[in-house]
């Protein structure tokens, strides 16, 4: 009898760059914002970041890595009118234009699950796992992350005959895209056919009335990064744009700090774990019902308002945590991996706790892990992890040196005591002294890893 092929959703963490720092560079993101211009730790960062991986691989599941991009991006500061050698480009702009630095210095490419959104090969037209890069258009810090993360997919899944890897689609406002962030994939198992759920807070100029709910609401006080006309240009490239489901993100929401979905969902396989303000409830209630239609085992989990409050789960991050099946795919058995602010928010823990002994649901347990540094900047642990289902085949066709092993992860950790510094303040972005540590770490990445060249410096 004919094996069926075991299918995995494997979590593609973005490894910290040694740049961390705090600029304050992302409007709505209340985290960002309330930690700008203080001293940042980047070597802390990465090594949070690394331990977060390794206590996956020992709960059992699959694990990959995606590398830092070159920071600083003089290339960006060549583009804005500077020239000379990279050490001259610096010094002039941090003479006559230093707000520029924290742009070219950001190591927000960390936040993996913006890199990009990511479809299935059981789920596409062509039977292959679409990516397409994120343009992050709506702060110029992270659109200039489009082209190194296309290079970065196109490394890591470079096998044409299972992986399409396209590029960020238009950069302007009207499609506006922010990757996975907003994107939530329901199946039964995940090897089974899913429907994805895009979530988005602004129409696009979009008036036709497809499938997503009520487009004149809009958030006043901060901006929605993500455009329904976006979401149906992804789902259009990875052929699935009739079977998707297209849901409007509630604007309080996003005026209350939720600047990206994640912020207050979280999916995995049939269960999507959500707060009661997370979504235009008027276009809810439909999406919900065509979701059931492809994946008749889909169980909504509501939190409410009055057991945990928008301000509470923004503030502990509790739907930016990682919900995984059990290591086998049993979606019966559920895993959340948290922030520690969640255990340290009593109305998250106590939900958390309530929640655990409720057998009407699937999620049995959960881990919490330390990210602080992460989350000081803006971002939890689901943020800082791209989701790929990959079945076995296309598992194998993965560039294998991105694959996490302990070994592989000493081997970056080594690298990071190495070369990361301790404390990084905003003022040294100006040193030469800085951009060269930078630069030297990178390369030798690329010696700890084994991908030589993969720096295009």
């Amino acid at each position: 009898m004919k094996r069926s092929m075991k299918s995995y959703e494997v979590n593609f963490d973005g490894l910290i760059g040694p740049t961390h720092n705090y600029s304050g560079l992302s409007h709505g993101n209340l985290a960002s914002q309330s930690h700008a211009a203080m001293v940042s730790y980047p070597k802390a960062a990465a090594l949070q970041g690394i331990e977060k991986m390794r206590s996956l691989i020992r709960l059992g599941y699959q694990q990959g890595f995606f590398l830092p991009q070159v920071r600083p991006d003089i290339g960006v500061l060549r583009q804005l009118g500077f020239s000379g050698s990279p050490l001259q480009v610096l010094e002039k702009v941090s003479a006559e234009a230093p707000h520029l630095l924290s742009m070219v210095y950001s190591a927000s490419s960390m936040w993996a699950a913006n890199a990009a959104t990511v479809t299935p090969s059981s789920d596409s037209a062509d039977n292959k796992v679409h990516f397409t890069a994120a343009n992050l258009v709506t702060t110029v810090h992270r659109a200039i992350e489009c082209q190194q993360t296309t290079h970065c997919l196109s490394t890591v899944f470079a096998d044409s005959d299972h992986f399409e890897v396209h590029g960020a689609i238009t950069a302007h406002p009207t499609f506006g895209d922010e990757g996975a962030a907003n994107h939530n994939r329901l199946c039964g198992a995940y090897g089974d056919k899913g429907v994805g759920l895009f979530v988005y807070g602004d129409n696009g100029g979009d008036n036709g009335g497809h499938n997503g709910g009520d487009a004149e609401q809009a958030p006043t006080r901060f901006p929605a990064r993500q455009t329904l006309e976006a979401s149906r240009a992804v789902a259009r490239q990875h052929g699935v744009l009739e079977d998707s489901v297209f849901l409007q993100q509630n604007p309080a929401a996003i005026d209350g700090g939720a600047f990206h979905n994640d912020v207050v969902a979280v999916s995995n396989g049939p269960v999507l774990f959500y707060h009661e303000t997370a979504f235009v409830s008027a276009s809810a209630n439909d999406a919900f019902t065509r979701i059931t239609s492809t994946v008749p085992n889909f169980k909504p989990i509501c939190v409410p308002a009055t057991d945990v409050s928008l301000d509470d789960a923004i503030r502990s991050y509790l739907f930016n945590s990682q919900l995984l099946a059990s290591p086998n795919g049993d979606m019966s058995e559920m895993t959340l991996i948290a922030p520690l602010e969640c255990q340290e928010t009593a109305s998250v823990r106590n939900f958390l706790h309530s929640l655990s002994l409720d057998e009407s649901q699937p999620i049995r347990d959960v881990v919490f892990v330390d990210v602080r540094q992460s989350m000081s900047n803006g971002g939890g642990p689901a943020c800082l992890r791209l989701r790929v289902v990959l079945n076995e085949t296309e598992l194998a066709a993965v560039d294998q040196r991105f694959i996490a092993t302990d070994p592989v992860l000493d081997a970056l950790a080594e690298w990071v005591d190495a070369f990361y510094r301790d404390e990084l303040n905003p003022e040294d972005l100006k040193q030469s002294v800085f951009m060269e540590e930078s630069l030297r770490a990178l390369k030798a990445l690329e010696v700890a890893i084994g991908v030589p060249g993969f720096y295009p410096f």
